[in-house]
């Protein structure tokens, strides 16, 4: 029998030597703002304003190699790990270059103290793909006006990556600094493209291999069926599954040695959750809610299961808050530091099985880049009909919170989940790439792809009328009746969401959800929202009220 390669042991991390790194950074922090404010007074900024230096693979700091070590065609009993992750301390490969300052000498009694308190002196951040000025001012906890940037700050859309930002240091204790995943490498994205999750499962030759399940509403199912539908429906990296799964319960090369691992293969022991299909949809939740907290700015602190809690480091990227917030949910913060950063934790099988992430991530990032905007999308069904909007920006999968999806209802005298002869239509052109139990997904740069471009997800069609896989729609052609097929539902409806290179994007952002003028906006809970158009609102509502009523003129 392979043995595991997931093992838990790990070494814990001083909080005195973070406390004085602290001390010394705010330092040097004090005095780097000195020196670039006197840099922009004197318009000396065209050496300060260029983008960071990226990190060659032959450049990289600490790094493990890029594949793990092979492994013999005899059923291996163990495979052997890479060179240990850096240290929390040290600098990730993505990170810019920032001036090596030495510490200022002692001021004489007759120098003036200077006029910026140490805890408001601002501090240098490089943007990061996919950051917008309002989320940055969240995780900061600062106001808009207080970032500042010698070129323009863009009040709506993406902040060019790398452009260099000062912002006031108010944030006390927080999670390390140091990065420890890539974007690409959580969301199912172009990086996914051609890794044959049939062939490595069969090749591992573990428990995962022989399994299968029955589940509800699909039927019995293999276990590599089950990593590729959630991988695609949740749009989770399939390769950050399979590490999870053999981190917790050795399932991939070996066997799980428990009835826990067994039924429970991610370790949430939770009521309803027994099997790999249900443990799989309540991981991939909770790895979409980190990351999309902390891409939409609702996510800005992480709460041990004892209850203690911890803010998160503002300098962080969404795909390392996503596994910081899924470990947080079921260890208490010394186990969590030992699996995230201890030298035998997660990330250690990770690379064991797929190299170093972050090289991988270098062919592929960023996912964002600050020109994008969404093509021009139509209200997705026919002109001359009214609908309902009954659901604003919510949920776009299952337990996924991200709020990137919206409701839409036909016209219908009667509630409840009835058949329904009006159509919804392609908000663009696009070619057909997945028509499936209540599913329609339209690919819009036509390479059949859906990892990568913009990609419309259509959820609850009817499987009478449904457009057929491989069709090719254009603008205003019929993709099928609303239905409740294909999830829960109280009722006939459209649900409507949209993607990019992977990643759902939010209804209401730097990318706002906009159909023929209509753009989203969110309100405090989810299902509440409106549609805006000039001085046009339509409020969302579940019953479908006249306020809530919106058609196609065209």
């Amino acid at each position: 029998m392979a043995v595991p390669i997931s093992t838990r042991s790990g070494d814990r991390k001083s909080r005195r030597v973070r406390a004085s790194t602290r001390r010394r950074l705010r330092r040097e922090r004090l005095i780097l703002f000195t020196i670039l404010t006197v840099l922009l007074a004197c318009g000396v900024t065209a050496g300060i304003m260029k983008s960071p230096k990226k990190v060659s693979a032959s450049e990289s700091i600490n790094l493990p190699p890029a594949q793990p070590t092979a492994v013999t065609a005899e059923a291996p009993t163990a495979i052997s790990l890479p060179t240990p992750l850096p240290s929390a301390t040290s600098v990730p490969i993505e990170a810019p270059e920032e001036p090596v300052i030495e510490d200022a000498p002692a001021l004489l009694p007759t120098q003036v103290q200077p006029a910026v308190k140490p805890e408001d002196a601002p501090i240098p951040y490089y943007a990061q793909s996919g950051d917008s000025i309002g989320v940055l001012a969240v995780r900061f906890g600062v106001e808009l006006s207080e970032i500042t940037s010698a070129l323009p700050l863009p009040e709506e859309g993406f902040i060019p990556e790398g452009q260099l930002l000062l912002i006031p240091d108010r944030l006390k204790e927080t999670s390390d600094t140091l990065k420890l995943f890539p974007d690409s490498e959580v969301v199912n994205s172009p990086s996914a493209v051609g890794f044959d999750v049939d062939s490595f499962i069969a090749e591992a030759g573990g428990y995962l291999a022989s399994y299968s399940q029955d589940v509800y509403s699909i039927g019995t199912i293999s276990g590599t069926e089950i990593i590729k539908r959630i991988a695609m429906e949740f749009s989770v990296h399939p390769r950050l599954l399979l590490a999870l799964l053999e981190y917790e319960s050795g399932w991939v090369y070996g066997n799980p040695v428990t009835k826990q691992a067994t039924n429970y293969p991610l370790g949430f022991v939770l009521e309803g959750h027994l099997g790999l299909y249900r443990q799989l949809v309540y991981g991939a939740g909770l790895l979409g809610s980190g990351y999309y907290g902390w891409r939409e700015g609702t996510t800005v602190a992480l709460q041990f299961p004892d209850g203690e809690k911890l803010r998160i480091a503002a300098n962080l990227n969404c795909g390392t808050v996503g596994l910081m917030s899924y470990f947080a949910q079921k260890e208490n913060r010394d186990e969590w530091s030992n699996t995230l950063y201890g030298e035998h934790g997660f990330l250690a099988t990770y690379e064991a099985m797929f190299g170093n992430p972050w090289l991988t991530a270098q062919s592929f990032e960023p996912l964002f880049t600050p020109d994008l905007l969404q093509p021009e999308l139509i209200l997705p069904f026919e002109p001359g009909v009214t609908w309902s909007y009954t659901g604003g920006p919510h949920a776009a999968w299952g337990a996924a919170e991200v709020r990137a999806a919206l409701d839409f209802a036909p016209p219908s005298e009667d509630v409840g989940c009835l058949p329904n002869r009006e159509w919804v239509v392609a908000s663009a052109a696009g070619l057909v790439v997945r028509s499936e139990n209540g599913v329609v997904v339209l690919d819009l740069d036509g390479d059949g792809i859906e990892q990568t471009g913009w990609n419309l997800v259509y959820l609850h069609i009817s499987t009478t009328g449904r457009a057929r896989l491989g069709s090719w729609l254009n603008a205003g052609d019929r993709v099928g009746h609303p239905s409740c097929e294909g999830g829960r539902s109280t009722g006939t409806h459209l649900h409507f969401a949209r993607k990019y290179n992977g990643e759902w994007v939010p209804a209401e952002g730097p990318l706002s959800f906009d159909l023929e003028g209509w753009k989203a906006k969110a309100g405090i809970n989810i299902y509440q929202g409106w549609l805006i158009r000039d001085e046009e609102i339509i409020r969302s509502n579940l019953c479908g009220t006249a306020t809530s009523h919106v058609s196609r003129t065209q």
